[in-house]
């Protein structure tokens, strides 16, 4: 099949499994008498599964080398390359996790402080972020709560957060 029917069948602009090609992750398809390229329906397949992957978030990195060598990987190696992502996946969660409760405990101290007609002290919000750790997650705070609560500190008094 042609670029532009392949295109079609994947939803990616012709431009796009040009890079692909260019970069590796999709095999250089023969070329017809007139030089236009002619792909397999294995082009199509591996296309597609570059999909899935982008669409779970693995980098053109990590599929290069998993592509690199080989048409097809271990189902081991498979298993292993997802597993890892979940596990990375676990990390971003819980990082936004506690960035939420720090944007809300924030929030709150910002709000109680203004309502009484103050500014806010970088030093009372940092305490407040911890002090709202160690209610939620005793095991957990202690390697986050030091460089955050320091770091946000740093830069609420960079900002100079102040009511009005």
């Amino acid at each position: 099949m042609k670029i532009g029917e392949l295109a079609n069948k994947t939803g990616m602009a012709a431009s796009a499994i040009r890079f692909y090609e260019q970069s590796g992750l999709l095999p250089p398809p023969e070329r017809g008498a007139n030089g236009y390229r002619i792909y397999s329906d294995a082009a199509l397949k591996r296309l597609q599964l570059v999909q899935i992957a982008q669409n779970l978030g693995f980098s053109l990195d990590s599929l290069r080398s998993a592509f690199a060598g080989s048409e097809d990987f271990s189902r081991d190696d498979l298993l292993e390359r997802l597993d890892a992502r979940v596990r990375e996946i676990d990390k971003l969660m819980a990082g936004l996790r506690v960035q939420r409760q720090d944007l809300a405990t924030i929030r709150a101290t910002l709000r109680d402080t203004w309502s009484q007609g103050e500014c806010a002290d970088p030093a009372t919000l940092a305490d407040s972020m911890a002090s709202a750790r160690n209610k939620l997650a005793p095991s957990s705070r202690a390697k986050n709560e030091k460089n955050t609560s320091v770091h946000a500190a740093k830069g609420m008094r960079t900002a100079g957060i102040r009511h009005g």
